[in-house]
């Protein structure tokens, strides 16, 4: 039932909004050149790793000796318009047709975060990951780490129908509210290094 309803939804969504996405493509290739789509391997359902779709939202700005700049310096007016939209985002729901992603679910991070998982944590990967999770609708990118998988791994003890519909409804309100898109200093999330909690939970 969730994969036909990933489906379902998905395609009218795509449908929908088939023309801010050509817009979105237009403007992606005039203010910041190519590729278009950003890709990025990310861990899955099982920690399998896949490539998911974004529209690109950074330069690629360089230094004198031809490293890509901090984040911040790279993430253009235009690209945070398309962040705080999450317009960057629609080109994920091609992962979901294609069964990698399922609307609902713990968003997919990178995959070198897997070695620093502790038990716990690597439960967000007991279901696909989504366009949008329990973690989004409660702080999105505003709260640590931390307290972010540990909301994952909440939806995956309580994961329902019912809940799913919940969060696309609390989704669609706090895309229209602007919420939770960065975290506190940072252009983007930092990345995730492991914790003290992860550590102990290993051991």
């Amino acid at each position: 039932m969730i994969r036909i309803f990933d489906i379902v939804f998905s395609f009218a969504v795509l449908l929908l909004v088939s023309p801010l996405m050509i817009i979105a493509a237009i403007l992606v290739r005039t203010r910041l050149g190519s590729p278009i789509i950003f890709k990025q391997d990310r861990a899955g359902l099982n920690g399998d790793v896949f490539q998911i779709y974004k529209f690109r939202s950074m330069s690629d700005a360089r230094d004198a000796h031809g490293n890509l700049l901090p984040d911040d310096q790279r993430l253009t007016t235009f690209g945070r318009i398309l962040r705080a939209t999450s317009v960057d985002e629609l080109p994920g729901f091609l992962n979901v047709l294609k069964g990698e992603m399922s609307v609902v679910g713990p968003r997919p991070q990178h995959a070198g975060f897997l070695k620093h998982y502790s038990k716990r944590q690597m439960m967000r990967h007991f279901v696909k990951p989504g366009i949008t999770g329990w973690a989004q609708v409660n702080g999105r990118n505003s709260i640590d780490w931390d307290s972010r998988f540990e909301l994952d791994v909440w939806y995956v003890e309580n994961k329902s129908f019912w809940l799913d519909m919940k969060i696309i409804f609390m989704t669609m309100v706090i895309v229209l509210k602007r919420e939770g898109i960065s975290a506190a200093g940072h252009a983007t999330m930092p990345e995730f290094r492991g914790s003290q909690l992860s550590v102990q939970q290993k051991d």
